[in-house]
C-alpha cells in the first residue's frame, strides 16, 4: 500500500491529481491539505498538523493527530515521519510546490527520508536519486539530474538522448538539466553521490 501526503501548497488541476491516485492509497493530509482533499472528494485517513491554515471545522478526517504551532518540523514533514515510522515504502506527495520556496525545497528534499518517494505537481515529477532509479513509461519526457550534498560521481545512463558513461556531475553546474528519455525505461546509476531527478509533465 502506498501512502499519499497531501500538503497545503498549490493544486491546479483536481482531475489530473486525482488521476494518480489508485483506490488503496492511504491519505494522510498535512494541515491545509485537507481543503484540497475534500475539494477532490476524498476522505483523509490520517490529518497532522497545528490547523493554522486549515477552516475550523474542516479537521475531518479517521484520525486527527495535533501539533502545537511553535515547534521544529513542519508539517509536511511530520507527515513524511508518519508515513515512514508506520512501514510505507512507497510515498507520494502532493501540493507540496507553490509560491513558497523555502516550503518547496525543504518537501523535495523530504523525498530522501523515503525508501521510494515521489513528488508531483501538474507539471513534474521529481525523485531522490541516491546511486539507482528507473523511471518507466516516459518515453519523449524531459528529464533533468541536479546534483545535491556534492558532486555525483561514476553515474552512468541508459534510455536518454544525451547518455553518460562512467562521468561526473559537479555540483552547482547544470549540465544534467534538460536531457529526454527516448525508450520505455531509463536506468540512471552512480557509485557516489545524490541527486534529485526531475521529469517534465508539461511543456
Amino acid at each position: 500500500m502506498r501512502a499519499v501526503i497531501i500538503g497545503n501548497g498549490s493544486i491546479y488541476d483536481y482531475e489530473y491529481i486525482k488521476s494518480c491516485l489508485r483506490d488503496d492509497d492511504h491519505i494522510i493530509c498535512a494541515d491545509g491539505g485537507a481543503c484540497h482533499a475534500q475539494a477532490m472528494g476524498i476522505t483523509a485517513d490520517v490529518l497532522i498538523g497545528d490547523f493554522d491554515s486549515l477552516p475550523h471545522g474542516a479537521e475531518s478526517a479517521a484520525r486527527v493527530i495535533e501539533y502545537p504551532s511553535r515547534k521544529d518540523f513542519t508539517d509536511g514533514e511530520l507527515c513524511v515521519d508518519y508515513a515512514v515510522e508506520h512501514g510505507f515504502s512507497d510515498v507520494l506527495l502532493i501540493g507540496m510546490t507553490g509560491s513558497r520556496l523555502d516550503h518547496t525545497i525543504n518537501n523535495i528534499f523530504l523525498l530522501f527520508k523515503c525508501k521510494s518517494g515521489q513528488l508531483i505537481d501538474e507539471h513534474n515529477e521529481i525523485f531522490a536519486f541516491d546511486g539507482r532509479l528507473e523511471i518507466k513509461n516516459r518515453r519523449g519526457k524531459t528529464l533533468s539530474i541536479i546534483p545535491v550534498d556534492g558532486d555525483i560521481e561514476g553515474i552512468t545512463t541508459s534510455g536518454l538522448e544525451y547518455p553518460l558513461d562512467n562521468e561526473t556531475l559537479y555540483f552547482g553546474r547544470a549540465r544534467g538539466n534538460s536531457n529526454v528519455i527516448v525508450s520505455d525505461g531509463a536506468l540512471i546509476t552512480a557509485e557516489k553521490g545524490r541527486g534529485i531527478v526531475i521529469v517534465g509533465n508539461g511543456e
